[in-house]
């Protein structure tokens, strides 16, 4: 099989850049190679489905870059194809003085990264948006949304496949072989021959990475995310989004309460050290894997830097009542009865050997390929800008120059 561009992985990011190439140059010859049996079959399709609006991301970083433009095109396009959505807005809350000096920071940060009607909520104002939540202050961010993202990827899959996209599903990359006129990428079942190669594989990207020769000195560690579900009979006591504020010190955005497109509400995410790549529960263990990740300097820096924070979010994950106290700070009402055990996501999130989890966006570009090793959220949100960029970058390499 012979192609000008192959896409490895159909998460949302993959199927972006298959819609953008097959929109943007009709006479592509573009295949997209999947290991799983079906799109968007690990964090696309275990994401909470919120649409961010980039309040937290240092103003100039690709994440606010890619966030802003990227819900403007989501939006578009969730209309577009009647793709319910809402534009319901989200509460970040602060519980005391040390907190009220951050969500400050959130505020102006949300600012200058050119939000508007962003508005600082006194206790009073906390409660008529939410009337359970206990704050001392907080910020309405009127931008933040819902969405099923399985829903948005599936249409993208529909147009690409229209627009002449080849998908080949049980697909596994298992090794690239370069070559003058491009890669030979050979999967577990089959040999495909390509012009230019973009990586979007995810949890396994730094791998497909360093398969097509590109040194990252940093590796992909997974962090799993753990949820409970609000009982229905108590999903009344959240009406929208309800976030805490976040450490500064981690690229994650803490315990807090999702109101999903179905109505049922998620709380969670907590952050645990997976035991393999695509590690959704406990009792998934890939020993293999597992020793990669605790044996990585850069791992080992990380746990050395917040092991207090790690083995707290440890327990957390064993223990339902500490997860549930965590909950009691944004929502006191909450009790342990309250909660069902709900999905779990795994985020891919790259280490570098001096022991900095990567915050940004991360887009590597050789002669003849683009490896996107480092997109953890907003991802979903920014997808639609992600595939934009990555398609004028295949666009305007002189490897395709004569197709």
């Amino acid at each position: 099989m012979k192609y000008d561009v192959t896409i490895v992985g159909s998460g949302i990011v993959g199927l972006s850049v298959a819609y953008n190439l097959s929109k943007e140059s009709p006479g592509l010859k573009i295949a997209v190679l999947e290991k799983e049996g079906t799109i968007a079959s690990h964090q696309t399709g275990h994401n909470s489905g919120v649409i961010h609006s980039g309040i937290y991301y240092k103003p100039g970083s690709e994440k606010s870059i890619n966030c802003k433009k990227g819900y403007d095109l989501l939006l578009a396009f969730c209309k577009a194809q009647d793709i319910y959505h809402e534009i319901c807005g989200k509460i970040i809350v602060a519980t005391d003085s040390n907190e009220e000096k951050k969500l400050q920071d959130i505020y102006d940060r949300g600012t200058q990264n050119g939000l508007k009607g962003l508005k600082i909520l006194n206790e009073k104002e906390l409660k008529e948006k939410e009337p359970h939540v206990q704050g001392t202050k907080g910020i309405f961010v009127p931008q933040a949304g819902i969405v099923d993202y399985k829903k948005v990827s599936e249409r993208l899959f529909e147009i690409s496949k229209e627009n002449g996209v080849d998908f080949f599903f049980n697909k596994k990359v298992t090794a690239i072989k370069k070559k003058k006129e491009g890669d030979t990428i050979i999967t577990n079942n089959q040999t495909v021959s390509t012009k230019f190669l973009v990586n979007c594989a995810g949890l396994y990207s730094d791998k497909i990475a360093k398969m097509d020769g590109v040194d990252l000195n940093a590796k992909i560690i997974p962090f799993r995310g753990e949820y409970y579900l609000l009982k229905d009979e108590k999903a009344k006591l959240v009406n929208n989004l309800i976030y805490p504020v976040p450490d500064p010190n981690f690229p994650f955005l803490g315990v807090h309460f999702t109101r999903r497109i179905n109505g049922k509400v998620d709380a969670g995410p907590n952050a645990v050290l997976a035991f393999k790549r695509e590690g959704y529960s406990k009792s998934d263990i890939d020993l293999m894997e597992f020793l990669e990740s605790i044996s990585y300097l850069g791992f080992i820096k990380v746990a050395l830097k917040y092991w207090k924070i790690g083995a707290y979010e440890m327990y957390r994950s064993f223990s339902k009542k500490a997860f549930v106290k965590s909950l009691q700070k944004l929502i006191p009402q909450i009790r342990e009865d309250d909660l069902i055990v709900g999905e779990a996501g795994v985020r891919a999130q790259l280490c570098d050997r001096k022991g900095n989890l990567v915050d940004d966006f991360l887009i590597e570009q050789t002669k003849t390929a683009v490896h996107v090793v480092n997109a953890p959220s907003p991802a979903a949100t920014s997808s639609l800008n992600i595939g934009k960029e990555i398609s004028s970058m295949v666009l305007h390499k002189k490897s395709l120059n004569e197709i």
